[in-house]
């Protein structure tokens, strides 16, 4: 991150430590679903919490995770949050499938999805804070 002047916080932390913890609880407090229409509902529901949580904590300034903190770093150069995310996701995806990974129609809607949800939740959220002022073009607070 230092190259784009991106910093590490306590979101940064939360996000290493946090993330695999409430993965583990969420599998062993939510029961498995079979019903397919549940299962879609949930997949959108997912997606959508998570671009709007990625909003609300990059607003808030705390931190970021390592995607999320590639992403707010390269769109502060003046790209747009939606196509930097987009990007990110479209590499990683194929990373892990040439790695030889599982993937299906949820990791790739996560995949297209979670840009332009956070292109619109990030600008949307940093109304609520006092940093600096989000650029029309780019959805990211500049640094």
């Amino acid at each position: 991150w230092i190259p784009i002047r991106e910093r590490p916080g306590l979101g940064t932390l939360a996000n290493a430590v946090l993330v695999g913890v409430w993965v583990d609880v969420s599998l062993w407090a939510i029961p498995e679903i079979d019903s397919l229409s549940a299962r879609i509902a949930l997949l959108v529901v997912g997606i959508g919490v998570n671009g709007l949580a990625t909003g609300l904590y990059i607003a808030a300034r705390f931190g970021s995770g390592p995607r999320d903190g590639l992403m707010t770093g390269i769109a502060a150069k003046g790209y747009s949050i939606r196509a930097v995310r987009t990007g990110i996701e479209a590499v990683v995806l194929t990373s892990g499938i040439l790695l030889g990974g599982s993937f299906g129609i949820g990791t790739v809607a996560f995949a297209l999805a979670i840009g332009p949800i956070a292109h619109q939740a990030i600008p949307y959220f940093m109304r609520y804070t006092e940093t600096a002022p989000v650029t029309a073009t780019s959805g990211a607070a500049r640094h």
